[in-house]
């Protein structure tokens, strides 16, 4: 029996009440599950992994429960290969590919199964049923995965008893199975840099979420400018609590901290506490992604004068930031280095700063000394997917020092950031961070942006929200 609250109110459980929980349930069987949409296209992601890994066994976990505090863990989020691999994203399974003679595998899915209605474990301690929400069969599991699925409980045994096969497991999500195989810690990297290099092209049933997530943010970024005026009477929170709204309405959630940076905030790259005040005359760099049901997520980033028009200075620094990230955009295009569209846009914004006197020129000297970096602080994008920073794992050789292939999704955005307290700029310039980015998936003649539904350059941007901003 689960462990109970240590100063719980009840002190246990008699065999009355027992007998009385185990009877008088209707039967919830669900039946006529279909497969998911999703499924053979995770059967097909499968069949490539095997492919690289002939004769071994492969052991990918989804991820436990994390306690936040007490009896309270966090929202569960499962690891992103194996959500890529079968399209699951139940805690506490793992898919598991057993190597053939024939040098194929075998797939199959660890899951925890229902509750027995048989003893009280479906009812006592806060994973339980009663008190977390009702879980799948193995059965409905099997037909909605396309997968044989078994009950995980048994997982760590089953695993420990199979020798003599070469075997690698992604760590750090299952300490259990961790310890119950035998296995080496840099062939298990390369399990993960595999399952990162998989997620670098696209598949189609990916593209349409990745739309979705991009057109679900695009109406998010139309709500938060209804709500600015509301946003000035409160703080960055307003901003943040809209576009989540949004987010959880049409998805799952968010696809990371929303980055809600008014007036000085928005030199921060990566400010999250969101509680500072949205002030007329300022700007408002908004960075959200709504994380789609699936758990595919958009990354967008726009700029915005509170006021509704750019001051002089805000719209010298906005355009030069429109005119790198279409610099960049120019370059994403199937057999392009990789690095192309970074460079051309800090190329560009390394000729205005020499330009405006901020840095040394000239401009190839100042580019190669990487001079520029003091303003634009980041690199230009990464890859989006079921991470915002999707295939982060990958060998650099396959992504960063790679070539573009249709079906990749990537993001552009370059910024400038001129901090408060940065001396070297005029006053006027301080405390001015504009960031523009877009989501990209490469075609076989160019690209196309996901996000063309939100304004750009400084004069769409005024005119969107003459037209909508509250």
């Amino acid at each position: 029996m689960a462990k109970g609250r240590k100063n719980g109110l009840y002190e246990g459980v008699s065999e009355e009440l027992s007998s009385l929980m185990r009877t008088g349930w209707a039967d919830s069987e669900r039946r006529g599950t279909e497969p998911a949409e999703q499924a053979p296209y995770a059967a097909a992601r499968r069949a490539a992994l095997s492919a690289r890994f002939p004769g071994e066994r492969l052991v990918i976990p989804s991820g436990n429960l994390k306690t936040r505090s007490n009896d309270d863990t966090y929202p569960f989020r499962p690891y992103t290969g194996y959500v890529h691999m079968t399209g699951d994203q139940a805690r506490d399974g793992a898919l598991v590919l057993e190597p053939r003679a024939d040098g194929g595998h075998d797939a199959y899915c660890y899951q925890l199964p229902r509750d027995s209605r048989e003893n009280d474990e479906f009812w006592i301690g806060y994973t339980a049923e009663l008190w977390m929400g009702r879980r799948r069969t193995l059965a409905e599991s099997e037909i909605l995965l396309g997968l044989p699925c078994r009950d995980v409980r048994g997982a760590a045994a089953d695993l420990a008893a199979v020798t003599g096969v070469p075997t690698r497991i992604v760590r750090g999500h299952d300490p259990a199975l961790e310890a119950a195989v035998a296995t080496d810690e840099d062939r298990d990297d390369e399990l993960e840099e595999a399952l990162s290099e998989l997620r670098l092209v696209k598949d189609a049933w990916e593209l349409g979420e990745m739309r979705k997530a991009v057109d679900s943010t695009v109406r998010g970024f139309t709500d938060c400018v209804g709500e600015l005026s509301r946003a000035v009477a409160s703080s960055e929170r307003w901003i943040e609590g809209t576009f989540f709204r949004r987010a959880r309405l049409e998805g799952n959630a968010v696809g990371y901290g929303s980055i809600c940076a008014a007036g000085e905030h928005a030199t921060i790259m990566h400010w999250t506490d969101n509680d500072g005040p949205v002030r007329p005359g300022e700007l408002l760099l908004l960075d959200a992604g709504v994380e789609t049901h699936s758990l595919y997520t958009a990354d967008v980033t726009r700029t915005l004068p509170i006021s509704g028009t750019f001051t002089a200075v805000q719209r010298q620094v906005y355009d030069a930031v429109y005119e790198a990230q279409e610099a960049g955009m120019a370059a994403v295009k199937p057999g392009a280095p990789y690095r192309d569209f970074h460079e051309a846009s800090q190329r560009h914004l390394t000729a205005r700063l020499v330009e405006w006197g901020f840095i040394e020129g000239p401009v190839d000297r100042a580019y190669a000394l990487g001079l520029q970096r003091r303003f634009t602080m980041a690199g230009t994008g990464h890859m989006l997917g079921l991470d915002v920073h999707d295939c982060a794992q990958a060998r650099t050789a396959e992504y960063v020092d790679g070539v573009l292939e249709p079906g990749m999704v990537l993001t552009v955005e370059p910024g400038l950031y001129f901090q408060p307290d940065d001396l070297t700029v005029p006053e006027e310039w301080r405390g001015i961070g504009v960031r523009i980015e877009d989501d990209l998936v490469v075609t076989e003649d160019g690209h196309e942006n996901l996000s063309a539904g939100l304004p750009r350059s400084s004069s769409e941007v005024e005119a969107w929200m003459a037209e909508f901003a509250g």
